[in-house]
Formats: structure tokens, C-alpha cells, sequence
């Protein structure tokens, strides 16, 4: 290695905080596991068999979910949020991408998952209703792909991503911009290849992660959209205890 690259990557890491795995803090999968209800297409979103141009694989900020879930169905009881749970991130799902504006879904009719499949990936996506949501909607539009084969997929994206110190995020000034720079530092992604949602005020909600057909992180195309300015302010709620 030449003395010039350990330079730069060492001031890289002066200015990336520590680095952190997908996994979640603490995740305790009960011993009774709701069945989900079957997830149909419908007038507002309706069947759309289009050809794949790339994928976006979708991780939410689990905190600011619970927080805006706080006062919904007697409090913060879920699987998610509640439990003795703690998550940072979670996977929200895999989305094959279509060559514009839209994108495909909802590609053909499929069973209730099996518990055991929403059982061994519940703690990347603690929800059994999203996971069956996630396969209807989006799954079923990758061809020749299963439940199973669509799940390991997605989760093991997942666990390879790192991510930075939150904690000491949420407690500095950010933009959009800055963050997306910083989360694509620590995995080593192509420039252009985060897109950050937000909720009202800039709160952190996802990131959008784009890649090709073959599932090699790429920038993201222009002309599909989605995702707030990058001279925006990010506010990261952590829930400090």
C-alpha cells in the first residue's frame, strides 16, 4: 500500500464515526408469531407486470418509526417497538425497479408465508404483516424467485451493510447530503447510490439503496425520483435514555 493511500484513508476515518453492524441491539422473537393477512392489489395498487431495469433495497430508521407510532393501538407494544426489542436500522424490503417512472407489482396471487420463514427472518423485518406485504408486492415480481430465495436475498443485503456511530450523528449537524456521503463511505458504495426519505421537520425515515439487475450497488437514476434534497437538514431521533 502506498504511504499517500493510508493518508487518505486515514483521514476518511477521522471523519466517519465508529462503524456498526446491521444487527439489531436486541431482538427477542416471541414464541407465538401473528399470521399475517393476505396483501391483494386494489384500485390504488393494481397489478403491473413491467420489465425490471434495476432494484432498491429499503432500510428503515426503526426508532422514528416507534416514535411516530408512540399513541397508535394502546402504545408501543408491537413486535418492533415493544418486547424488550431494540432496533437501529431495519430492513424494509427489496423492490425491483422498472425502466421509468413506475415500477412493477403485485405480478401474481401467493399464499400466507409460512411461520418459519417469518420466524428465521424477523429479526431483519419485525413484522410478520410487512413481510408478507414485501413478497405480494414485490417478491413475486422477480422471476423464478421464491419466498425463501427472495427473503435470504434481501436479509443477507442487509447484514452485510455497516453503518456510522448514530448515537453521535444525532447529536451534530447534517444535511441529507452529508449523511448519504458518510453511509456510503462506510460501505463503500458508488457516489449517488443513497437515497435518505425524511418525515416532516427532516426527520430521518429510510434509505433507498440502488442497484442493477444484478444486484451491484450503482447511482441511482435520476429519473425515478424519491428521496429529499441533499441541502436539506437531517434530524436523527434516537431516543436517548
Amino acid at each position: 500500500m502506498s504511504h499517500s493511500w493510508l493518508v487518505a484513508m486515514a483521514g476518511v476515518a477521522a471523519l466517519v464515526p465508529a462503524v456498526a453492524s446491521a444487527q439489531a441491539n436486541a431482538c427477542r422473537i416471541p414464541s407465538t408469531i401473528e399470521r399475517p393477512r393476505a396483501d391483494l392489489p386494489s384500485a390504488s395498487q393494481p397489478v403491473r407486470r413491467l420489465p425490471i431495469g434495476s432494484y432498491t433495497l429499503a432500510i428503515s430508521w426503526s426508532p422514528e418509526y416507534c416514535r411516530s407510532r408512540s399513541s397508535d393501538r394502546g402504545g408501543r407494544s408491537d413486535l418492533q417497538c415493544g418486547g424488550g426489542n431494540d432496533f437501529g436500522f431495519v430492513l424494509h424490503g427489496l423492490w425491483p425497479d422498472g425502466t421509468g417512472k413506475q415500477w412493477p407489482q403485485y405480478c401474481q396471487a401467493t399464499p400466507i408465508l409460512p411461520t418459519a420463514l417469518i420466524r428465521q427472518h424477523l429479526c431483519a423485518t419485525p413484522s410478520p404483516q410487512l413481510m408478507q406485504h414485501e413478497w405480494a408486492k414485490h417478491g413475486t415480481c422477480m422471476p423464478g424467485t421464491s419466498p425463501q430465495a427472495y427473503f435470504a436475498r434481501s436479509t443477507a443485503m442487509f447484514e452485510r451493510l455497516r453503518f456510522p456511530d448514530m448515537d453521535a450523528l444525532s447529536r451534530r449537524p447534517l444535511t441529507v447530503g452529508s449523511f448519504a456521503r458518510q453511509f456510503a463511505s462506510v460501505n463503500r458504495l458508488p457516489a449517488g447510490s443513497v437515497r435518505v426519505t425524511t418525515k416532516k421537520a427532516g426527520w430521518l425515515d429510510e434509505l433507498w439503496l440502488c442497484t442493477d439487475t444484478r444486484f451491484r450497488y450503482v447511482a441511482c437514476d435520476a429519473e425515478q425520483g424519491g428521496g429529499a434534497p441533499a441541502g436539506q437538514r437531517l434530524r436523527i431521533w434516537r431516543g436517548y435514555r
